[in-house]
């Protein structure tokens, strides 16, 4: 599955191999940065939808457009790392693992943005 290599190379140094983020992720660490957070159905990017999810990962976490004004994160941009086809195979990936209900929460939430 093209969607874990991709996770796999860029995405589980920091958000965990098996999608479970960094431990505490979130308390923030002494320099004021949140750590990774879970992809799993514990964490909170079912609560985003698509259009964000892609911004995030092309961009990285940007103030005041996919993260509050004034935030800093370790979140890098992948823009001109990956493809967008590589993008959404590794946010297939990720939902791939969310039971039914948290994946029609998601869906729900992204229809909502498109209209």
């Amino acid at each position: 599955m093209q969607g874990r290599a991709v996770y796999a190379n860029n995405c589980a140094a920091c958000h965990g191999e098996s999608l479970q983020g960094q431990s505490n992720w979130r308390e923030r660490l002494p320099n004021g940065k949140l750590p990774a957070p879970p992809h799993d159905k514990t964490g909170h990017t079912w609560h985003h939808p698509d259009a964000m999810l892609i911004d995030m990962v092309k961009n990285g976490l940007v103030p005041g457009k996919t993260a509050p004004p004034g935030y800093v994160s370790d979140m890098p941009a992948y823009g001109l790392a990956l493809s967008d086809k590589d993008i959404i195979a590794v946010l297939a990936y990720i939902k791939s693992s969310w039971p039914p209900k948290v994946l029609q929460a998601q869906r729900e939430v992204t229809l909502q943005r498109q209209n």
